[in-house]
């Protein structure tokens, strides 16, 4: 009896990715743009006044540049020039109390250029572990970059501004933090799951399944109008002929980190035996033998061969025949690859008890050696070209572009078979390929 096989799938090494993602921030930019009042006034400007003693009251208008931003690791500065102009008037008061009716309006920056000041956030941010990134806004003192002078108050009164300014700029910066201050990041990446989680068509000549086991952030940073994430990848990929269900299952949070570059992938690939039959029958069909037993010639006809796994280390090869004898005979043998000449074959074929002990009795004449060593070279099966050809098809499949504004670059330098298994459903070859992977996201939508 063959012994059972000690593999188990389950035994597949996780593979590990480590994609670098660059993220365009400028539809981000554009976001916060909007989300920054462009003008800032008094209270029920123009008609209104700010009143806060007896004897002075004034009223301002407030309108900023474009936004600037400027991203450098976990920092990111966000600024504008600001164009201000102010106006006010002045009485007598005693004691509290109005003893004479408001002056004519001064003003500053109404019939003259408006003065200008500078306004900027500082942003810090971080990523937890459910996908969220956290921002810190500070918002800096403004600088001005002109003063401010009125007629009624004589003297400078830029300070003033700046400190009514503020009171607006805090109003700002609680609203980034409430809008922006936690970012939820999960939808996107449970795009980036879910099409992982998908059966992808190799050209016709198979199916690639990824599954996905963990995401993991190894760096974040930002530079310029960009964010860079690289992001580890955990996965157990799995490569068919036939296409297998679609794997949704819920997406854990992050892991820890790793500092592998590229990829180091280990693949399973399902070679199911009807398709080894096909390569088989198109290789043995209709091969005729001649045998000389005694003064009788015999005749040797392959029919039809196939193969199929027995659940053990080994596989079993039948073969229908005709010629002098009709009939079935069976033959086992363990599954070797030879990696310089990348030929799969089944080695040690021989008969197997049944069929041997049934020979000897009945054709004694088919014992021959010769068929067992004439199948055997009919089981061989080149895998240069399917490798190389899987190579390519991967390589095609990651430049792509996954879905509008996101798109991967890689290429797989090394696919290399590390194992053969026989199972009763498909024979499993199992695989390592090493290469590198990036993502780019251009239109990322900061929305969802």
């Amino acid at each position: 009896m063959l012994a059972l096989s000690r593999f188990n799938l389950d035994s597949l090494p996780s593979s590990e990715i480590n994609i670098p993602i660059r993220i365009n921030l400028q539809p981000l930019y554009a976001m916060a743009d909007k989300m920054v009042d462009t003008v800032f006034t008094s209270p029920n400007y123009p008609e209104g006044w700010v009143q806060q003693s007896c004897d002075t009251r004034y009223r301002y208008h407030f309108r900023r540049g474009p936004l600037q931003m400027k991203a450098s690791g976990n920092r990111l500065d966000l600024g504008f020039t600001g164009y201000y102009k102010i106006a006010g008037s002045t009485r007598v008061c005693v004691a509290g109390t109005a003893i004479s009716s408001w002056t004519a309006p001064c003003t500053c920056g109404f019939n003259e250029p408006e003065r200008r000041v500078n306004v900027s956030f500082t942003n810090n941010f971080s990523v937890t572990p459910d996908y969220k990134i956290r921002l810190q806004v500070k918002r800096n003192e403004p600088e001005a970059l002109d003063k401010c002078e009125v007629c009624f108050w004589g003297q400078d009164i830029t300070d003033l501004v700046l400190k009514g300014l503020t009171t607006e700029l805090d109003s700002t910066k609680a609203q980034l933090e409430r809008e922006y201050g936690t970012y939820n990041f999960r939808p996107q990446f449970r795009q980036v799951w879910d099409e992982l989680s998908k059966s992808y068509n190799l050209y016709d000549q198979g199916w690639m399944q990824i599954n996905p086991q963990q995401i993991q952030i190894n760096n974040l940073y930002a530079k310029d109008d960009s964010l860079f994430i690289y992001l580890g990848l955990k996965a157990k990929p799995l490569v068919s002929f036939e296409k297998p269900a679609d794997k949704h299952h819920l997406m854990p949070n992050m892991g820890g980190m790793s500092r592998m570059d590229g990829f180091n992938i280990f693949v399973d690939a399902e070679l199911n035996y009807d398709s080894l039959s096909r390569i088989v029958n198109s290789q043995m069909a209709g091969k005729s033998f001649d045998f000389k037993k005694g003064p009788v010639n015999k005749k040797f006809v392959i029919k039809r061969g196939e193969i199929y796994g027995s659940g053990n280390e080994r596989v079993i090869v039948r073969v229908d025949f005709t010629g002098s004898n009709d009939g079935t005979v069976y033959l086992t043998g363990k599954p070797v690859y030879n990696a310089e000449t990348r030929i799969l074959e089944i080695a040690d074929m021989d008969f197997d008890i049944r069929t041997r002990n049934a020979l000897l009795s009945t054709a004694d004449w088919l014992f021959n050696r010769r068929i067992v060593n004439e199948i055997s070279r009919q089981t061989r099966f080149d895998l240069g070209e399917y490798i190389d050809s899987a190579k390519t098809m991967i390589n095609a499949q990651l430049n792509r572009e996954w879905y509008p504004g996101v798109y991967s670059e890689g290429v797989v330098n090394d696919i290399r078979l590390i194992g053969i298994y026989p199972f009763p459903g498909a024979l499993h070859i199992r695989s390592n390929a090493k290469g590198l992977l990036s993502v780019k996201m251009d239109q990322l939508d900061f929305s969802l």
